[in-house]
Parts: C-alpha cells; sequence; structure tokens
C-alpha cells in the first residue's frame, strides 16, 4: 500500500493549472506554425501570426493565454494500491482549482447552477472530476482548463450502424461548419465513438489530451483523421473565421465497445488555447 498526502496533489494541481493556463503546449505552438507556413489567406497569416506572438508573450511575462481561463476538467487515474491521506482528493482538487485561480489572476468562470442561481461560485470551482481506478500504485491527474467558445460547439449524435463512416463523417464536419468562427479557430478536433451516450461524450474529450501530431495507433483510424482534416481545411473557415486554408491543427478520434444496435457518435471542440496537462504522483 502506497501512501499520497492530499497537501502533495494540491500543491502538485496548483502548479500545473497555473502552467498551463500561461504556456501554450509546444505541440499546439509547433502546429500554429506550421500553419503559418502552409496558409495561403494574408489575412489567416496575420491572425496566425498574432496567435503565436501572443503565446509568446502570455509565456514571457506570466499571463493568461486567453481571458477565458476556462473550467477545470481532470481525469484521474488512480491505483488500487494508493491509500490517499490528509483529507479527500475532491477537497484536494478544488483547493487546487481555487488556489491556481486566485496566484495566477485567473478570471472564475463557474456559475453555481446550470439554470436558476447562475451567480458566480468566485474561486472557480467545483471542477469536473473523472476517476478511473486500475491495478497497481500510481496516481496520473490529467488536466484541461477548458474554455466554452469551442465547448458550446459541441454535439453528440446516435448514428445507425447503417449510417456507417459517412454518418460520422457528415457529423463531424458538419459540426465544425455550424461552428463558424465561434470556437476560436483553428480549432482541434476530438471526436469519441462507441460506448453509451455518454461514454461517447468522454472519449471526445479524452481525445483532445492527445498531442497534436501524433495520429490513432489504428490504421484505419489514423486514415479516417487525416480525411477528416483534410475536410475540414476544405471548408473555408481559416484562422479567427476570417477565411483561409487552417481551419482546425488536428483531429483525433477515441474509440470503445458499443452496443450492436448504434454508433453513439460525439464531438468536442478545443479552440487554438488548447490548455492541458499531466501530474504524475
Amino acid at each position: 500500500m502506497r501512501r499520497i498526502d492530499c497537501a502533495r496533489i494540491r500543491e502538485a494541481v496548483t502548479a500545473e493549472l497555473v502552467r498551463i493556463n500561461r504556456e501554450i503546449g509546444p505541440d499546439v505552438l509547433s502546429a500554429l506554425e506550421s500553419g503559418l507556413r502552409t496558409e495561403e489567406s494574408p489575412v489567416g497569416r496575420s491572425v496566425l501570426g498574432q496567435l503565436i506572438e501572443n503565446d509568446h508573450i502570455a509565456a514571457r511575462e506570466g499571463r493568461a493565454i486567453c481571458q477565458d481561463t476556462g473550467m477545470v476538467v481532470a481525469f484521474v487515474t488512480l491505483g488500487q494500491e494508493v491509500h490517499l491521506t490528509g483529507g479527500s482528493f475532491r477537497e484536494a482538487l478544488d483547493g487546487a482549482v481555487r488556489d491556481a485561480y486566485r496566484e495566477a489572476r485567473l478570471r472564475n468562470s463557474v456559475v453555481r447552477d446550470p439554470l436558476f442561481d447562475r451567480s458566480n461560485t468566485g474561486d472557480n470551482t467545483p471542477a469536473v472530476l473523472h476517476l478511473d481506478l486500475v491495478p497497481g500504485d500510481g496516481l496520473t491527474i490529467d488536466l484541461m482548463a477548458k474554455g466554452f467558445g469551442s465547448e458550446n460547439m459541441s454535439a453528440l449524435a446516435m448514428l445507425s450502424p447503417a449510417e456507417g463512416e459517412e454518418g460520422v463523417r457528415r457529423l463531424v464536419v458538419d459540426t465544425v461548419r455550424k461552428a463558424g468562427p465561434n470556437p476560436c479557430p483553428p480549432v482541434i478536433v476530438g471526436v469519441g465513438l462507441g460506448g453509451t451516450f455518454e461514454q461517447a461524450a468522454l472519449l471526445s474529450k479524452k481525445a483532445l489530451f492527445r498531442p497534436l501530431g501524433e495520429p490513432s495507433p489504428d490504421p484505419r483510424y489514423a486514415a479516417l483523421e487525416a480525411s477528416l482534416l483534410a475536410d475540414i481545411n476544405r471548408l473555408g473557415i481559416g484562422p479567427a473565421g476570417l477565411g483561409g486554408r487552417i481551419t482546425s491543427l488536428a483531429v483525433h478520434i477515441e474509440t470503445g465497445p458499443t452496443h450492436i444496435a448504434s454508433i453513439p457518435a460525439a464531438v468536442n471542440i478545443s479552440c487554438h488555447a488548447s490548455r492541458h496537462g499531466r501530474v504524475i504522483l
């Protein structure tokens, strides 16, 4: 049995949340720079250049990459041989969010109730927590600060098996087309296929954690990712929705087994400020 103190978790998660809100990942920055080299639209190149400059300034000056500092999402992989001490994991996670958003002066964007009491919680808590119990004594916390300009453009459909690949292709491309400039393109498109209604959505969110430029390990889905990316970039939406070739930086697909009667399919969109990180304890 391995013991991990919740104070240690809180400290590590706090530091990582501050970092991801100030420093864009090297995979995203590299994709933006690649897009700048291939974008044909002068306006599109100007937008991409400004995004890259913004990312450099944010890292250099310790400022937020974007004014929408998101809602924190945590995918936690916890070994069954771990004993958490010194409090609860939920308290440690929300405490870390509270500490990070105060320390880095990040915008608090979470409201208490979705419909009737939309008062701000004042500290960006609670985080969204997904827990997976696995064998062993490790603890991995994958973190995302998810902005809602892009989150609002997401979609889910329960496709029939007869709709197949073309049904998935239509859902993904139409979702990006309808989103237009709203999710602050260039976007990263996470696609979840399989499971049940709710699991497809979780898979699409998990897909956004995969490093850009890393294709699906399944060659069939890797080919579909590349094809979907080409289809999306032919839409002409372009950076900031002002026209051009680079509407999306990547399409990532994650899958799981499902029922014989359905293809649950979800599309979760991230803006260019794709803020994600990992804590391993």
